[in-house]
């Protein structure tokens, strides 16, 4: 039968002790991490949540106490006190290596089979295991870290905003099906048959709501759901910072967010950042970096090179240029050594892979320079164009011609590509940025039609109303987005409040006035009961912690996430449900996997 903790009381966590606690009679619980039987002499790593600490047994030790040690085996579960004593032999990698505890209670209270792997070193297994024992991987000293880690960002949320005025509301979490861009998860309804409530993408439609009400400053952690592909930093399920805000403008929703981040940086790993985070347009950030989600922590910037090829006999460039695109370039500094012809030649098959027709480089690795279309060019054209580029011997250039947006595209992704494999990207380096000027239509190039790069509820620049029927292209969004390193962490904007130009917006996304009543009828409603003006934004929880922990994958900051085809392999959903069940909601299915 196994031992009870009766009349013991934990003193602190494992991890918390040090050498001001020599002396002290302590008691600690945990999961055996490693046991060491060295004949006279027994240690016990115990771990729990916090850390390790090391028990110590010896010839001084009760000789049942002795017997139980030697026979404890790994992850079993026990119960230690004892006197912190200072280690003889201490190590240096663990916060509590000065120390040990001199035990004089010992309990074993659960057993542990042999478990199907190490859990110190569970990073070294495949995914279909530790998934599976995702309780046993949660064990690991770095998934613990990480997992207490998002806890303390969601702490420091609440208080930050809680102290600013904002009122935590919880919004439904079954809600009508509306178009947000990516497939709703549904759920069937027994007792309306035929009838199904979604799963919320975001509480979009009911923050607003809670603006009309009056709340003036809301705040939640919202759980919110897509089905779609999954990535690395994305999951079907996720984590929003929510907040909105009344009677402001963007830079007001902005400014907080700011001291939100300025807190929790400093809170979490002792960085300071500035409290205004610089800012750069859409347009700026796709010109130099190809990327609305720019990574500023290295150079690399893309030049535009067209009025320079335009002058030449490359035929590449000059049709391109004819077609209304333009050529863009990056000088990989000190790249000529690192990548040689045959590198060059798999950079070019990924660039194509991603939509390049091909990829133009000169490599300056000798005396002279190596340039793949210096057949098409004139005397000093060559030299001109390196003059321009600022390039200089042991450089590598890349060049792409295309249509501008996609060539800009393309070389955002290349200059990513090149920046690891040179290993240029600076590590511990927090480099927040504000991308503002969104525009509100994107171009869709198989279609040649407008599309609306946001949810139907932002706010078009005053000065960009004007071109609604006229110009899309001219459309620009009172909308902003939060980036750190190259992630993008939230989406914000000032929202509509004009039924009129809500109604407008609906429209010109190709919705019936029969479409835009059965979808959003409660909401522009709602307006005509007088709203305040107001916007608000969504901080990704998990995307912040993944990136705070240096995680690879959201999967290490996520505590039971789901794998790339969405299903769960600890528990093994999604799952069958029995006839009976599906007889109750009226479903009938069909091409059911046997």
């Amino acid at each position: 039968m196994a031992d009870t903790i009766k009349g013991l009381k934990r003193t602190a966590y494992c991890a918390e002790f040090n050498m001001n606690n020599v002396g002290e009679e302590i008691t600690v619980f945990g999961w055996v991490q490693r046991q060491r039987d060295l004949g006279t002499l027994i240690f016990i790593d115990l771990r729990d949540r916090s850390g390790i600490i090391q028990l110590s047994f010896n010839g001084d030790t009760d000789p049942e106490i002795f017997e139980k040690a030697k026979a404890t085996r790994t992850e079993w579960v026990i119960a230690a006190k004892g006197v912190v004593a200072e280690r003889e032999s201490k190590n240096k990698e663990i916060p509590t290596g000065d120390i040990e505890v001199m035990v004089n209670d010992f309990r074993i209270i659960s057993k542990a089979e042999t478990p199907p792997f190490e859990v110190e070193k569970s990073d070294t297994v495949g995914d279909d295991v530790t998934l599976k024992y995702r309780y046993l991987e949660l064990r690991n000293e770095r998934l613990t870290k990480n997992i207490l880690m998002r806890h303390n960002i969601a702490k420091i949320a609440r208080e930050y905003f809680y102290a600013n005025d904002f009122i935590e509301i919880e919004t439904p979490m079954m809600i009508k099906s509306t178009p947000e861009g990516a497939r709703d998860y549904v759920v069937p309804s027994r007792i309306h048959n035929g009838k199904f409530y979604a799963l919320p993408q975001s509480p979009q439609i009911y923050k607003q709501l809670t603006m009309i009400a009056g709340f003036d400053r809301y705040i939640q952690l919202a759980r919110c759901f897509r089905d779609e592909d999954l990535r690395a930093d994305r999951q079907p399920e996720f984590t929003q910072i929510d907040l909105e805000m009344s009677f402001v403008e963007c830079d007001d929703i902005m400014a907080m967010c700011e001291g939100f981040i300025h807190k929790l940086m400093k809170e979490t790993i002792g960085v300071d950042i500035p409290e205004k985070l610089p800012r750069m347009t859409f347009e700026e950030a796709m010109n130099s970096y190809g990327s609305d989600k720019p990574d500023t922590r290295f150079g690399m910037l893309i030049q535009d090179i067209s009025d320079w090829a335009d002058k030449t006999d490359f035929v590449v460039f000059k049709s391109a240029i004819a077609d209304g695109g333009s050529v863009k370039a990056i000088v990989a500094k000190g790249g000529a050594a690192a990548y040689s012809r045959k590198k060059i030649d798999k950079l070019t098959n990924h660039a194509k892979g991603i939509g390049a027709k091909g990829l133009a480089y000169i490599r300056w690795a000798d005396e002279e320079p190596n340039c793949s279309f210096s057949k098409f060019l004139k005397d000093g054209e060559l030299e001109a164009l390196i003059e321009i580029l600022g390039a200089e011997k042991g450089d590598v250039v890349f060049i792409i011609s295309d249509k501008t947006r996609k060539a800009l595209t393309i070389m955002g992704a290349l200059r990513l590509l090149a920046a690891k494999e040179l290993d240029i990207i600076p590590e511990n380096k927090w480099n927040y940025l504000w991308i503002t000027e969104m525009p509100f239509f994107e171009l869709d190039e198989e279609t040649g039609e407008y599309v609306a790069a946001h949810h139907p509820f932002t706010m078009p620049l005053e000065e960009s109303i004007q071109y609604l029927d006229t110009d899309k292209s001219k459309v620009k969004a009172q909308a902003f987005d939060l980036v750190l390193n190259g992630t993008e962490l939230s989406s914000g904007s000032m929202r509509i409040t004009d039924c009129a130009l809500q109604n407008k917006m609906f429209e010109l996304l190709g919705m019936t006035k029969e479409e835009i009543d059965a979808k959003f009828g409660f909401l522009v409603d709602a307006y005509r009961y007088a709203a305040p003006p107001h916007g608000g934004m969504g901080i990704g929880l998990d995307r912040l912690a993944m990136l705070i922990c240096g995680a690879d994958s959201l999967r290490d900051v996520v505590a039971f996430p789901k794998v790339q085809n969405a299903s769960e392999l600890m528990s093994g959903a999604p799952s069958y449900v029995d006839d009976a069940q599906l007889e109750e909601l009226g479903i009938n299915l069909i091409n059911k996997e046997s």
